[in-house]
């Protein structure tokens, strides 16, 4: 039953495992999953599911995950298909399953500037917004215009002064059943060379200081106030520190790699050791910056 109706409103499968869905390539069997092409499709499933009370998860690119290795047996909402982009003047119009990096080189050929911070992110510009993902001194909430949600069963359009951003935080931290649709960002013109020799540069200072060749969900903590977490974990000595198939990058100590067949225990293992002692040594409590599921 639950099957043929999601085949219904998507493309599904049941032969899915978070490993294959993540970039930090850990993470356990799917038993239904189920990408929407339009965002009534989405709409349609999440009260089906919700009437149903079965339990579902929303994911983009999987690049902010650390999964755990034991089956899910609720079903895996994929946004990747609701791809679409449009630009209107200086406004852009795009689905939250689109690539932010794809999206950045798109616009900048074209000598529109809004995304290039975000053109070394690993995500879909809907989890770009769920973070207010940021680099460069720039994030999402310099760009948004306004955000479509599908909140209590209801498409509707929230403005950038109700979404309570923060440093990579948002509104939807605080209700993880609202989901993030499409969004309106505004746009600039600038010259196109301009914004392509910007991005180039900010993406080989990326390849020479994050390790790019390894799975990892990116940066594993949030920076504190007045500075870097980096530098608290480089001073606890743990940098290159490994559980099992997992290590602290020797490249960029806030990066937390799988060396080939880490597990979300042994991520989760070091993610904590590094709170306790940094919290022992320096007095502060690093946050996580990735989101930890079915762990």
């Amino acid at each position: 039953m639950l099957e043929t109706f999601l085949k219904s409103h998507g493309e599904y499968h049941d032969d899915r495992y978070f490993k294959d869905l993540t970039t930090l390539k850990m993470g356990g069997y799917i038993r239904h999953f189920v990408m929407p092409e339009t965002a009534e499709d989405l709409k349609v499933i999440i009260a089906y599911l919700k009437s149903n009370r079965i339990i579902f998860k929303v994911i983009g690119n999987g690049s902010n995950l650390v999964c755990g290795e034991s089956d899910y047996n609720g079903v895996v909402i994929s946004l990747k298909k609701l791809n679409s982009y449009e630009i209107n003047n200086d406004e852009l119009y795009v689905e939250a399953g689109v690539s932010a990096p794809m999206l950045a080189q798109l616009l900048a050929k074209q000598g529109l500037s809004c995304l290039e911070f975000a053109s070394g992110i690993p995500g879909c510009i809907g989890g770009l917004v769920y973070m207010n993902a940021g680099a460069y001194r720039s994030s999402m909430s310099d760009i948004i215009k306004e955000v479509l949600v599908l909140k209590d069963d209801e498409l509707i359009w929230m403005n950038n002064d109700e979404l309570r951003f923060s440093y990579r935080h948002s509104i939807f931290h605080d209700h993880p059943r609202w989901i993030i649709v499409a969004a309106r960002l505004k746009l600039e013109r600038k010259d196109p060379k301009e914004i392509e020799e910007l991005m180039k540069d900010r993406l080989e200072r990326r390849k020479n200081t994050q390790p790019l060749d390894k799975p990892s969900a990116g940066s594993c903590f949030r920076n504190p106030d007045d500075g870097f977490a980096w530098k608290l974990i480089d001073g606890i000595g743990y940098r290159g520190f490994a559980v099992n198939d997992v290590s602290v990058s020797r490249k960029h100590s806030n990066f937390i790699v799988n060396n080939g067949n880490g597990t979300a225990e042994d991520y989760l293992a070091i993610a904590c050791q590094i709170q306790d002692k940094v919290k022992e040594k320096y007095g502060i409590r690093l946050i996580m910056e990735v989101e930890k599921f079915n762990c």
